[in-house]
């Protein structure tokens, strides 16, 4: 009987083996596997990041400070290597605001384009379902934040505090469903 189990267990890894080593052939050209890395990493932390896709403002949730615009829609999408984020929404007067941020999750500030109260924005992971936001106004810390994705993944809360154009310390509360 133990005989029986070592020689199906010898069969078995042999078949693993060959298996990967079948599997190692194909990317045997380097310069093809480091060509490929960015793109192939860049596509498994889309699949991986619960902060991907499409997210709603769900305003009945949210509590914003007062006199301040509303993005109503977000939407974190892989570009290459790096992370694309368009916001779209209205200013504090009702006016369309549209912009867009294109970067790395890596606490650096990177720039945004488009007409939002804020022109560059640093995104750093804490853990697989939360981010940190630091948004700048020509260097100068607009606002920060915290961005956490339920453990359903079908919403999420952008918790805020700063100082507004006025120099009044504000704190808001923004929710998002999946869309």
């Amino acid at each position: 009987m133990i005989k029986t189990r070592i020689a199906a267990a010898a069969v078995a890894m042999s078949f693993v083996a060959a298996v990967f080593c079948l599997g190692a052939t194909k990317t045997a050209d380097p310069a093809a596997a480091k060509a490929t890395a960015p793109k192939k990493e860049a596509a498994k932390m889309a699949a991986t990041n619960p902060q991907m896709g499409k997210w709603k403002l769900n305003e009945a949730k949210s509590k914003m400070p007062a006199g301040m615009g509303k993005n109503t829609t977000v939407v974190y999408a892989e570009q290459g290597d790096k992370i694309k984020v368009t916001v779209d929404g209205n200013d504090k007067d009702g006016k369309p605001t549209h912009g867009v941020w294109v970067g790395k999750f890596d606490g650096k500030a990177y720039p945004t384009k488009g007409n939002l109260s804020w022109n560059s924005a640093g995104y750093k992971v804490v853990n697989d379902r939360t981010n940190t936001i630091t948004t700048m106004k020509d260097g100068k810390i607009a606002w920060s934040g915290k961005i956490s994705v339920s453990a359903d993944g079908k919403s999420r809360t952008v918790t805020m505090h700063g100082t507004d154009a006025n120099g009044k310390k504000f704190s808001g509360k923004a929710v998002y469903d999946k869309a």
